[in-house]
């Protein structure tokens, strides 16, 4: 199937981001094929006609998801909060990636014993308007997340100065009182004597899909998505999924409607003796711990390499907002 203008996929075109994109897709069994070698800005996915692959700095994925000249793209919530007005209204969030993970903070000087959460800033603005005839400076290249931010809890006497350095040493040099920025570790933070305020994680971070909702969204461009979406999401599924094969000497017992309902796991079919469940990786202990309170002699425990199903959540949730 060949759509007559391509599906367009953009995803990062360096660094960690794109090493992390490409491990992403490979997991799901889609191999990143980038055309005539690192410096090509125009590749695809193996195997998947009608799709081209735009290899992109970050802000320009942002752009192209957000004009609708990319149906589907990677990158990090921040970027795409910041750059876009309203985010939810023009992309569907459709996957958090697990990589790219950061946190967008208010941060203070530790000096600043008495700061403890962002209430407390407005009663130091006032103060330091008092005092110096002039608004508190806030330093950040989130501009727009800090506004929203700002003016949701009632803070409003400030003013942002942008910053395209480094951050985290505006407080220092002077250039001002407190930060916005981001942060994965806080190190640079404590190194600059900065502290992040017990209520200031303005929005925790990490790579997402995101689905344009601004694209030409023609009947082949769906079943692309469809089809692409499926595959990642039965290796999503997968990954948190375990398949548990009970042995019972004397052959497997009939389990009660729901019985496995309380442990999130099915029942998906018995075999020489054998009942095989699916279960929640996380919840593995317990199932296994009920099977041999049932009588199991054993439960071994499986990885699974892809569990696909009728319901496909990622392509729903994208036709949802489609209509």
């Amino acid at each position: 199937m060949s759509a007559a203008k391509p599906f367009v996929l953009a995803v990062p075109s360096k660094g960690r981001l794109q090493e992390n994109a490409f491990a992403f897709f490979a997991r799901a069994g889609l191999k990143l094929v980038q055309g005539g070698g690192s410096r090509d800005y125009r590749g695809r996915l193996a195997g998947v006609d009608g799709l081209e692959v735009a290899f992109l700095p970050v802000s320009e994925i942002v752009s192209h998801v957000a004009d609708g000249s990319a149906h589907l793209g990677v990158a990090g919530e921040d970027v795409l909060r910041e750059s876009i007005p309203d985010a939810d209204a023009s992309v569907a969030f459709l996957s958090r990636l697990g990589f790219g993970n950061a946190d967008v903070v208010v941060a203070v000087p530790r000096a600043w014993i008495d700061v403890r959460t962002v209430a407390d800033l407005e009663d130091v603005a006032a103060s330091f308007h008092a005092r110096r005839g002039r608004r508190m400076r806030v330093a950040t290249k989130y501009v727009n997340l800090t506004r929203r931010f700002f003016a949701e809890r009632g803070v409003t006497d400030y003013r942002i100065v942008e910053s395209l350095g480094a951050t985290e040493g505006a407080p220092a040099a002077g250039g001002a009182e407190l930060i916005v920025d981001i942060t994965t570790t806080g190190a640079t933070l404590q190194a600059n004597a900065l502290k992040v305020l017990d209520d200031g994680v303005m929005l925790r971070s990490e790579a997402n899909l995101v689905a344009s909702l601004a694209a030409d969204w023609s009947d082949e461009h769906r079943a692309i998505a469809r089809a692409l979406l499926g595959r990642i999401a039965a290796e999503e599924r997968a990954r948190t999924t375990r398949e548990l094969r009970a042995a019972f000497p004397d052959g497997a017992p009939a389990i009660e409607a729901g019985a496995l309902d309380a442990f999130g796991a099915a029942l998906v079919g018995r075999e020489d003796g054998r009942l095989v469940l699916h279960g929640p990786k996380a919840r593995v202990p317990d199932i296994a711990d009920w099977l041999i309170g049932q009588g199991a002699a054993e439960v071994a425990v499986l990885p699974l390499d892809y569990v696909f199903a009728a319901r496909n959540p990622l392509y729903e949730a994208l036709a949802g907002r489609l209509g």
